[in-house]
């Protein structure tokens, strides 16, 4: 009897339980196109981390409120590689097969304008973190960005450095195959031009995505005698086009873009990289607020200071997020769902995100403040100034 009895009564508890306690809702299913491997690794690895704070953050509240209903986040990550090729198959497969409500990502825009094109095509809810080449989200109502545009931080640099060098010579170096780094120094001469006069651009030199070896771009760009050198180039080549540069004998600045930002810059740069400067989405020094909230989040958990790449995703899931609580309720259909997301990012007047408030124009682009960052002598990113859209 005593043995039926251990049998029975939690059988008896668990049954009760199920008919008095409610179902547990389905989780809300986001898809993330990251680079966990290839030329950027960190870009997708800081990705990642923000994105798991992020959804550890919500799930132990007991899920994301949407009107009465609580939902547990699931954070579905695929590896595109830094490939624009296998970023469009996993873009693909987040949206056929896994049925994610929005993808986040790719980041860098070389993957990103591909991989837009398939979340256009498939009505599928797509943020872009990172990605600053107007073609992501150009003729594309499905595909947004928590980034500020190319044609934005063109003007911002070359302005930028013109006061800070006294500068009157410009010479770029620039990848090739890169659709952010041509853009960018595409924007960048245009608007140096504009301020400085035809043949103020001394050198416009370009390299391949696998080299690694710049000394014949770096010697044509130095007997032009720039003022400075703008380098609008993922970390990983500038952290070998600096310290080359060095060794030919070139003492004068480097200008950068947001692609310098990540972590692991300073590891591959070290010292060659100290004093120079690049615009960006956001200063970790001095930071306040619930910026620094993030940031200390971060660097408790995984032991060091989050880039803008992990700043910019946690922005690009908080829109998101925001906006399938504005649907108040999530809708069994994935179809309809994804369209009332998408509508909702659409109308949204204002986001107060850790990289700075914005709003969207009607290009799916924000409307957002640039930053201009110092690197210390400790190696630091250091706010220098903000600039702003007119």
């Amino acid at each position: 009897m005593l043995k039926t009895m251990r049998v029975f009564a939690p059988l008896c508890a668990a049954l009760l339980a199920a008919a008095g306690a409610p179902a547990a809702e389905a989780p809300i299913k986001i898809g993330f196109s990251i680079p966990l491997t290839g030329e950027i690794p960190k870009v997708g690895e800081s990705s990642k981390y923000a994105a798991e704070i992020f959804r550890e953050e919500v799930n132990a509240r007991g899920g994301l409120q949407v009107g009465n209903k609580q939902y547990p986040l699931q954070f579905i990550y695929e590896n595109n590689e830094a490939k624009p090729e296998v970023a469009v198959n996993v873009t693909l497969k987040l949206i056929t097969r896994d049925n994610v409500l929005a993808v986040i990502g790719p980041q860098s825009s070389r993957q990103a304008v591909p991989a837009g094109a398939v979340a256009n095509d498939n009505e599928t809810p797509m943020v872009a973190p990172w990605s600053t080449n107007p073609d992501t989200t150009k003729n594309r109502p499905w595909v947004f960005r928590a980034a500020f545009l190319d044609s934005f931080q063109g003007p911002v640099a070359a302005n930028f450095a013109a006061k800070q060098f006294k500068a009157r010579k410009t010479a770029v170096l620039f990848e090739i195959s890169n659709d952010y780094s041509k853009a960018l120094a595409d924007d960048f001469r245009t608007a140096w031009e504009k301020r400085q006069g035809k043949g103020t651009v001394v050198a416009f030199e370009s390299h391949g995505p696998k080299d690694q070896d710049f000394s014949a771009q770096l010697t044509k760009i130095i007997a032009a005698k720039p003022d400075f050198i703008f380098v609008p180039d993922n970390y990983n080549f500038v952290a070998l086009i600096v310290p080359q540069a060095r060794d030919l004998g070139y003492k004068g600045p480097f200008m950068g873009s947001d692609s310098w930002g990540s972590a692991e810059l300073m590891t591959l740069c070290k010292d060659a990289c100290k004093g120079q400067f690049f615009s960006t989405h956001y200063a970790a020094a001095g930071a306040q607020g619930a910026t620094k909230e993030f940031i200390d989040k971060y660097n408790k958990k995984y032991g060091y200071v989050p880039d803008d790449v992990a700043a910019l995703t946690w922005d690009a899931i908080g829109i998101v997020v925001a906006a399938i609580q504005k649907a108040g309720v999530v809708d069994g259909s994935t179809r309809k769902m994804r369209k009332a997301i998408r509508d909702n990012m659409a109308a949204m007047k204002e986001f107060k995100g850790i990289t700075g408030n914005m709003r969207f124009d009607s290009g799916g682009d924000p409307v957002k403040c640039a930053v201009i960052v110092e690197i210390s002598p400790k190696g630091e990113f250091t706010f220098k100034e903000s600039v702003c859209p007119q």
